[in-house]
């Protein structure tokens, strides 16, 4: 299996752990077509909300996942994060370029 670029490397290694890899794939793809809050995307799923927040960071880490923006969530009342791993939608950068 070939790596594609900004992959975790644990999408493309050969692991015996396909509930994992399964879960974040299920993730990746659900927000590459949606925004929404964690609690959301859990409902969505059926991914526990604990393993979605790791697997949020690590795909953040390798630059296929960002939060959008902060608002109140309807259902709580509390403000949450509302992610997309669709980069049409990622925030421009505000740095200059150096070279």
């Amino acid at each position: 299996m070939a790596k594609q670029p900004n992959t975790p490397d644990y999408l493309n290694s050969q692991s015996k752990d396909n509930q994992f890899k399964n879960e974040i794939r299920t993730i990746f793809e659900y927000l590459e077509n949606n925004v929404c809050t964690a609690s959301m995307l859990s409902d969505a799923t059926g991914i526990k909300q604990k393993n979605i927040c790791r697997y949020k960071r690590d795909l953040e880490k390798a630059g296929q996942l960002c939060e959008l923006y902060k608002t109140y969530f309807k259902t709580t009342g509390f403000k949450a994060w509302y992610i997309s791993a669709n980069p049409k939608l990622f925030p421009k950068s505000n740095q200059t370029t150096l070279f």
